[in-house]
């Protein structure tokens, strides 16, 4: 480790504090100190969040929206209250633009099912990447089965870079939609949106981004985008499952149709006609996730008050710190070298499968992802069936890198 790094890692950033906020770094596994380096899944919650949780359940707990008591006014209003701190966590325009989802991929569907379904016809194109999850695949393959469109891909580099004069050249008068991810789950790579969106617009395009692995770790400002849609998770966000966040710009919600139907999403229901609510409420048809609602607002309360941008840098420490220690290991090969990257470490050690070197380092307490990563565009596009993917978080620690490579050593020891 360079001087220059520990020290700015000890003094800018106070991991060891903010570590003591999440009980479950103090588990053991198999007798061993959990490293938990597992975050491009899910993250883990702070006790503060975990309080927020437990305090709707206790105290506040109601249906919403429809109930003139305490209990309901109360759930209401602090529903409609996470609603706005999401609006600030990213900057959207108005509250009404935040819609409450079960997580990015239920978000992805809904602009298909609510836009895509109402606007792309047969022959007309959608521009996607090759960089893309799975949930931002296969619903537009969904759509372009159904209607008759087609699919274009970006190509990606050797770095894993999306090849940007290629994406300018797909677009044609055909093309009607774009998604593209800010942040590949598989290799880290941060992806030029604001250009891409440009680019987009300047031809009438509308652009859905998939910020599942950008919300969690970088300030996202919606605004400044200027995209039409941003979908991201929870789960990923230190707050719970089952909830997640769609953006979209007014205009274009208020032209779509709803995804779903039922209570809530309704002005007046007649056995001949239904009039919508409006937005976001025409889109959170039934009993929404109103716990998990509050308790991702807790969530983003608790990201915002230690500061985006200096959780980003720190993770970045960690990221080139662990570049630096596997760049250095014979035999360990790096997949996804963009220059520009997010927390995430996708390698692969040669001569060893990925689910090998997952059960090992899990035997020294070790938590990593194995697998495509529901990306297995990218996996084919390198030619690999699998990687091993170490993916760090604000939590995480200079010494649970030099645990990862300890055990990435002692795996190779195994195998040798």
């Amino acid at each position: 480790m360079t001087t220059a790094l520990k020290a700015r890692s000890s003094f800018a950033f106070d991991v060891e504090r903010i570590r003591t906020d999440f009980p479950i770094l103090t588990l053991k596994v198999g007798g061993k100190p959990l490293v938990y380096s597992d975050n491009a899944a899910s993250s883990q919650m702070p006790q503060p969040v975990i309080d927020r949780f437990v305090r709707y359940q206790s105290t506040q707990h109601a249906n919403i929206h429809r109930g003139v008591h305490y209990l309901s006014e109360t759930a209401t209003g602090e529903y409609e209250e996470a609603r706005r701190k999401l609006q600030r966590f990213i900057n959207a325009r108005e509250e009404r633009e935040v819609i409450f989802t079960s997580g990015t991929t239920e978000s992805i569907n809904l602009v298909m099912h609510g836009y895509g379904r109402k606007f792309i016809g047969k022959d007309d194109e959608i521009i996607l990447t090759t960089l893309e999850h799975h949930s931002n695949i296969v619903p537009w393959q969904m759509l372009a089965e159904e209607k008759g469109a087609k699919i274009r891909v970006v190509p990606i580099n050797d770095a894993g870079e999306l090849l940007v004069d290629e994406y300018e050249k797909l677009f044609n008068e055909r093309t009607k939609f774009v998604g593209v991810m800010h942040v590949s789950n598989a290799l880290g790579t941060i992806n030029p949106v604001k250009h891409m969106i440009e680019f987009a617009h300047a031809r009438g395009v509308p652009v859905l981004v998939d910020g599942a692995q950008a919300a969690p770790h970088m300030h996202v400002d919606v605004q400044d985008l200027d995209c039409d849609f941003y979908a991201f998770s929870g789960h990923k966000l230190c707050g719970p499952t089952g909830i997640g966040i769609l953006y979209g710009k007014a205009a274009i919600l208020e032209r779509m149709q709803p995804f779903k139907g039922g209570g809530d999403m309704i002005l007046s229901v007649t056995f001949e006609r239904t009039t919508y609510n409006t937005i976001p409420h025409k889109f959170e048809a039934g009993t929404p996730p109103i716990a998990a609602a509050i308790t991702l607002g807790a969530a983003v309360d608790y990201l915002s008050a230690i500061g985006m941008d200096k959780i980003a840098a720190h993770e970045i420490d960690l990221l080139n710190y662990a570049t630096e220690q596997v760049n250095g290991m014979p035999g360990v090969r790096i997949i996804g070298t963009a220059e520009k990257k997010a927390a995430v470490l996708s390698f692969a050690i040669e001569g060893v499968h990925p689910h090998d070197v997952g059960t090992l380092l899990n035997q020294d307490g070790i938590a990593i992802r194995t697998g495509h990563h529901c990306a297995q565009p990218v996996m084919q596009r390198f030619k690999v069936p699998a990687t091993s993917r170490a993916s760090f978080a604000f939590y995480n620690n200079l010494a649970e890198v030099d645990a990862l490579i300890a055990g990435i050593r002692n795996v190779q020891k195994v195998f040798a």
